[in-house]
């Protein structure tokens, strides 16, 4: 029996469909249930012929909206796929609510504060609020590092599944920024869980020399992950106790953006 979403779309599909680009979009929504489609699953579902379901396959390989696992040969989301789910759930402007926030810990803290969300496997700076002290980190509104040397971007790395992290990373390698800097999926899989079972995400000198963050990520009512706020502090003042002050106040802003936020 077809589901209630599933009856609603053959309801509203176009009277003239173009077979092959359904085929091909039909074979995206699959993954919506299955983590992994094989071959002969695709021609069953599709109800076409191996060498059909072959070149679809194919194509969306090629385009990056899956990827084929070497050694099972299953077919698996692609960082095309993932690229575009993130962009749409980002799309949405938070800068404006995340801002009085930004603010009231720069305040609170005399640090530098960022806004971060992933484009891909890329943390992008959206904001910053920067502090008076004399050493201080530099806002850096604009620019985008690799998010696995981020506090914020493993902390937006961590509300995904470890599949959809690997699709970020198809090749495995990871772009370093310092000698500090993780250097393998191994290494990003293992801080991932640390950050999954503490709810937080560190950097210790990752991006750049002498400067150390803590970040917590933005979860919409829905329990997206938006954004992530990052307090940025040179690591001569980054003792546990003031990590332990702001991981408890990035806390309060995570809870009251969700009770605020669209």
């Amino acid at each position: 029996m077809m589901s209630a979403m599933e009856k609603d779309e053959a309801a509203s599909a176009p009277s003239y469909p173009i077979s092959s680009v359904d085929n091909a979009l039909r074979l995206l929504l699959l993954f919506r249930e299955r983590k992994s489609v094989r071959l002969t699953e695709a021609c069953a579902y599709l109800g076409v012929a191996h060498s059909t379901a072959h070149r679809l396959l194919a194509m969306l390989v090629h385009h990056g909206f899956v990827r084929q696992d070497k050694g099972s040969r299953t077919y698996r989301p692609g960082p095309t796929l993932v690229e575009i789910g993130l962009a749409v759930v980002q799309n949405m402007d938070v800068r404006a609510e995340v801002r009085p926030f930004l603010v009231r810990l720069s305040e609170e803290f005399e640090e530098t504060i960022h806004l971060v969300a992933l484009e891909g496997n890329q943390a992008r700076f959206l904001d910053s609020v920067e502090c008076d002290r004399a050493l201080r980190v530099a806002a850096r509104t604009g620019k985008a590092l690799p998010a696995h040397c981020t506090s914020a971007g493993k902390a937006l790395l961590a509300a995904l599944s470890e599949d959809e992290v690997h699709a970020l990373y198809p090749d495995g390698n990871l772009a370093a920024q310092t000698g500090q800097s993780l250097r393998s999926m191994r290494a990003l899989d293992a801080s991932l869980d640390e950050v999954r079972a503490r709810g937080y995400a560190t950097n210790s000198e990752e991006s750049e020399e002498g400067v150390g963050s803590v970040a917590i990520a933005l979860l919409n009512k829905a329990g997206h992950a938006v954004a992530a706020i990052a307090v940025a502090v040179p690591v001569s003042r980054l003792n546990p106790r003031i990590e332990t002050h702001i991981v408890r106040a990035l806390r309060e802003v995570r809870d009251e953006f969700r009770e605020v936020s669209d």
